[in-house]
């Protein structure tokens, strides 16, 4: 159901709350053929069979002759059948000839002549007694992989030599997992893109980084859209489904499955988010989160099935609320689960903020988590040497008590706490000294 702007509206959702809705309202995207190129870091979903032996035909591993049977050999046109004591030239990688037994390295071969004058292939330079053996320097037809044989087992992560695999197998696409493609909507007439700001004017600080946290949260980054701040633009912008064709000659984008938008979601004449939503016939699914940083999140659907993710305008509280709901969206839509929230010991008292949760970024020093300076809503300084975020309940938290916590998307792991059986060990008793074993002098006894 439509909300229109100023009706309707419920209470914040909790931290928690939110993290747990913007999960449980998407639906795995269907798996989908993607071409090698494009299949890096995707997840197979389904095995990969080979359609044909590998390699498909038998071929030679070195350059020299083709052979049949024991030597001088009269020498052939290449590719042509060999008879008994008949060899062709050949590279490496070459097709064997029908009729070859064996492939003769250049190295062992030369070229001399019979009585008449034609040339002969005789054993010579390096040759080894023996040579060649039966098969030898052939690579046979299957040798790798035969048809039906499992080349890469379904829930595998593609990396580079499975791409070079899938190719040698004469594929040209492979089935993966679906994955949302998230298109950007960076709004703010004030924003720069380049140089020093003059007063009144802020640095763009979202289109050199929300494409990347999107991909290590398990996203696409795709296209980018800057708008001004009217409501016309920001309509025009929300229902347009097709990107822009930058040349005629590129392909354009399919379809997002997330939109983000960054500012415009507060309650003032210029903040367009909740009217455009509700024009286009959408729904909000949270509309704001008992946090701060990141409180004015708000997160839509579209009737034709997009997410619509609007971000607070300053850029720590869009992180924030990029990591409580975009992670969790993100995650759903690309078969994965909702991380669950761990714990550091705070490293110092945090006071009570009833009613909401604070996202505080930390640093962690002797394996206590301090709460990082330069840490406000329009700040990036604490959160670029952070090691992690606090949730920092609204209850607030003693020093040296746990409180949840979360790794940052390029980070590293949260420390995992020592368990009770570790914190219990203590150090081996100190044997008791042994007496000595010299004789006893009783005469103090004596009285």
């Amino acid at each position: 159901m439509t909300e229109a702007p100023g009706q309707g509206h419920h209470a914040a959702h909790s931290w928690d709350e939110a993290r747990q809705r913007a999960f449980d309202v998407a639906s795995p995207i269907p798996s989908s053929p993607v071409p090698l190129s494009s299949a890096i870091g995707r997840v197979v979903a389904s095995d990969v069979l080979a359609v044909q032996d590998m390699p498909h035909y038998a071929s030679s591993a070195m350059d020299g002759w083709a052979v049949n049977g024991s030597g001088p050999w009269i020498l052939s046109e290449p590719g042509h059948r060999l008879a008994p004591h008949q060899a062709s030239p050949i590279v490496t990688g070459g097709l064997i000839p029908p009729g070859a037994k064996a492939v003769l390295r250049c190295e062992s071969g030369v070229i001399t002549a019979d009585d008449d004058g034609l040339p002969l292939l005789a054993l010579g330079g390096a040759a080894k007694p023996g040579e060649p053996r039966n098969g030898q320097h052939i690579r046979k037809a299957a040798e790798e992989a035969a048809v039906g044989d499992v080349l890469l087992k379904a829930g595998t992560v593609l990396n580079p030599a499975h791409i070079a695999l899938a190719a040698l197998a004469g594929l040209d696409e492979l089935e993966v997992l679906g994955k949302p493609l998230v298109r950007f909507l960076l709004t703010g007439s004030e924003v720069v893109a380049r140089g020093v700001p003059l007063p009144g004017q802020v640095r763009d600080t979202f289109g050199p980084q929300l494409g990347a946290v999107v991909e290590l949260l398990g996203g696409i980054a795709g296209e980018q859209l800057k708008v001004g701040d009217n409501y016309d633009d920001w309509f025009a912008a929300l229902q347009d489904t097709e990107p822009a064709l930058l040349e005629p000659d590129v392909e354009a984008e399919p379809p997002a499955d997330v939109v983000i938008t960054t500012g415009g979601t507060g309650r003032s004449g210029t903040d367009h988010f909740r009217k455009a939503i509700a024009e286009l016939g959408g729904r909000l699914l949270i509309d704001g989160i008992a946090m701060r940083p990141g409180h004015p999140a708000v997160l839509a659907e579209l009737p034709d099935g997009r997410f619509v993710l609007g971000l607070p305008g300053n850029p720590l509280a869009a992180m924030m609320a990029l990591f409580t709901v975009g992670a969790p969206l993100l995650a759903a839509l690309g078969h994965g689960r909702l991380h669950e929230v761990g714990e550091v010991p705070c490293g110092a008292m945090i006071d009570a903020d009833p009613g909401r949760t604070r996202l505080m970024p930390f640093t962690l020093v002797y394996g206590l988590a301090s709460p990082a300076g330069h840490s406000g809503p329009g700040m990036m300084r604490g959160l670029a040497g952070a090691d992690g975020v606090m949730v920092v309940p609204p209850h607030g938290v003693q020093m040296g008590e746990p409180v949840p916590a979360f790794p940052l998307p390029w980070g590293k792991p949260l420390p995992v706490p020592k368990t009770a059986q570790e914190k219990s060990r203590k150090a081996p008793a100190r044997q008791p000294k042994k007496a000595s074993a010299g004789p006893v002098d009783w005469s103090a006894l004596d009285a």
